[in-house]
């Protein structure tokens, strides 16, 4: 990384461009023609504002229909770094983590989220890069009666919230191996289900494997009070076939918890979950989290350079990407943050109608040439010159 450090594109652009070029540039960048900032309660911002984490909001309108209203749903994307060092231990780590995210769902409370989505694994450093198998598995938890859910389950109740969020899986009923899964509360404080990880890392210091194992939950997607909404686990983002899958099953909003740093993904991060919702007609939610985490021992990355202790950083810059191809500003790369945005869940259709995306689709063509691919003896379809 260079010695720089970019706080967010956005507040760069607002510091150096003059405001007519500006607006021209958010219009290319973000897809929109209009301002779409969305205005926050003062309870809000003044929660953000005593626990030191960024707030933003932006809406997604959609078109005025005859037959359907609109269907306006607030999401809360949350992204935090870790609390206190590696060191300390399990339950103080995990009890800081949940004292700090607490008082962000508070806030999206009170900024009128209806769904809210923590980042991958958010009750842990990602230690995953170590390779140590302890303490590190300790953080496990079941993923409907753990500590962890049962703690959200009391919020999700009181705040009348749908509360998705990923946490590090002990399976107790199936020999107690290890998952990484996305847990989905309802907003009657009740355990809806569980979306486990279909695409396992194994590049760079993401040594996933390790721990756990490609997930076996298909691509579920689950009706809430407020829409359709799907867990699309990190990695998975860079599986064009995983997000269409959860598009197949009628998703209209799905997330993307992630832990993800630096040069290795940056470039890819503000791409793939904005193709993903205009390929799939639905809306998308990018999380990452922040801050660069250090381990008591040293570890080494497989390429030659020396042996270190520290992950990261992880770049933040979570943002809500929309059917129609526009998105919002990213949160900030390195400070904690809370992303408010409104969609009308309407667009999801519209979009459909207009670019004909699922009409032109063509699954059997496809089905059967992914059948092909599949077999022993399959064999490319290229043409040579004779």
């Amino acid at each position: 990384m260079s010695a720089f450090e970019l706080k967010s594109l956005d507040e760069c652009l607002e510091k150096h461009l003059p405001a007519e070029e500006l607006s021209e540039v958010k219009r290319i960048l973000y897809g929109v023609e209009k301002d779409q900032t969305l205005e926050l309660p003062a309870d809000a911002l003044a929660t953000a504002k005593e626990h030191a984490f960024e707030i933003k909001g932006y809406r997604f309108t959609a078109r005025q229909e005859e037959l359907r209203k609109p269907r306006i749903v607030r999401v809360g994307a949350i992204q935090n770094s870790i609390v206190l060092p590696t060191t300390a231990s399990i339950a103080e780590q995990r009890e800081a983590i949940w004292r700090k995210v607490r008082a962000m769902i508070k806030a999206a409370a009170e900024a009128g989220c209806n769904i809210v989505c923590t980042q991958e694994a958010w009750t842990m450093p990602f230690a995953f890069c170590t390779r140590e198998k302890f303490p590190w598995c300790e953080f496990a938890e079941e993923a409907e009666k753990g500590p962890t859910t049962k703690m959200l389950a009391e919020l999700a109740k009181a705040y009348n919230m749908v509360i998705v969020h990923s946490i590090l899986e002990r399976d107790v009923e199936h020999g107690e191996t290890i998952w990484n899964t996305a847990v989905v509360i309802s907003n009657s404080g009740r355990y809806m289900g569980k979306h486990r990880k279909n695409h396992i890392p194994r590049v760079g210091d993401f040594n996933e494997s390790t721990y756990y194992m490609e997930g076996n939950t298909g691509h579920p997607v689950f009706e809430t009070e407020f829409g359709r909404i799907a867990i699309n686990i990190c990695y998975g983002r860079h599986h064009p076939q995983n997000w269409m899958m959860f598009g197949l099953n009628g998703a209209e909003i799905v997330f993307n918890p992630s832990a993800t740093i630096g040069r290795l993904s940056e470039p890819l991060w503000c791409i793939e979950a904005r193709n993903a919702a205009i390929a799939n007609s639905y809306f998308t939610v990018a999380i990452n989290r922040v801050g660069t985490e250090q381990f008591p021992h040293e570890y080494t990355s497989g390429d030659g350079r020396p042996a270190h202790k520290e992950f990261g950083p992880f770049y933040g810059s979570s943002y809500v990407a929309a059917p129609d191809g526009s998105r919002t500003p990213s949160l900030s790369r390195c400070n904690d943050g809370l992303l408010v945005t409104e969609l009308d869940l309407n667009l999801c259709r519209q979009v459909k109608d207009f670019w004909g995306f699922r009409l032109t689709q063509r699954l059997p063509l496809y089905a059967e040439s992914l059948q092909k691919a599949t077999e022993l003896d399959f064999e490319p379809q290229i043409i040579r010159e004779k």
